[in-house]
């Protein structure tokens, strides 16, 4: 595996406006650790490329012709390419975006965020990690509750595999606590915690703590507010 410290994190952008993906070429150009190696203006195109380019991250338009982001989203997750997905949207609470994370997108950011933020979220989404505050996808989720399922229904038997400490390791995530929070919440350590969600992302077959926020909403783990 190519060391990502050694050189730049490979920048796909995408988004059928080209005076918009020009502005975010200026900001990724300006930082010597990122490099935009490619364009696309629809998620046909985004699929491809990132098939033949296989880019650290994809900087993902929701709303495009031919094939939205979401769509482009879930092919690529589910081609197993060693891309991640960083999406892009008008307005921050956007049920476009709750299809995205499901698909497998890594996080998701206004289009008018900071420069120094979109900077910073593409660095973390290519060291691995998710760029979402559990805290903002949780009203996210919140605002959507009636695209999910009923809570009151049986948890699925994927959640079996949990042992009765991860779950409720899992609902705590669920709720936008932090990894330093939970262990107050629960009088463990730090370390404990860590070790517990690694155990949930594992068993469950998830890649990060936005999918596990999901999964606990649409199993109905976790209850959105009425």
């Amino acid at each position: 595996m190519t060391d990502r410290t050694s050189r730049p994190v490979r920048v796909l952008l995408v988004d059928d406006q080209p005076l918009l993906r020009t502005g975010f070429r200026m900001v990724l150009g300006a930082e010597e650790d990122l490099d935009v190696v490619a364009e696309a203006g629809d998620g046909v195109e985004a699929v491809e490329l990132s098939r033949r380019l296989l880019p650290d991250v994809v900087l993902m338009d929701i709303r495009m012709p031919r094939m939205d982001g979401v769509a482009a989203t879930r092919a690529i997750v589910d081609a197993r390419l060693p891309v991640r997905v960083l999406i892009l949207t008008t307005f921050d609470l956007d049920e476009y975006v709750v299809g995205a994370l499901r698909a497998g997108a890594s996080g998701f950011l206004a289009k008018d965020v900071p420069a120094e933020d979109l900077v910073t979220a593409i660095r973390t989404v290519a060291a691995g990690e998710a760029v979402v505050a559990p805290r903002i996808l949780k009203r996210l989720l919140d605002r959507f509750a009636d695209v999910l399922p009923d809570p009151s229904a049986a948890p699925p038997r994927s959640l079996a595999a949990l042992t009765e400490r991860e779950r409720e390791v899992l609902v705590q995530v669920a709720r936008g606590l932090s990894n330093s929070e939970i262990a107050a919440e629960l009088s463990v350590s730090e370390t404990t915690i860590k070790t517990h969600v690694g155990h949930v992302l594992t068993k469950l077959g998830l890649r990060d703590r936005v999918q596990a926020v999901v999964l606990a909403y649409e199993t109905g783990l976790v209850r959105p507010r009425g």
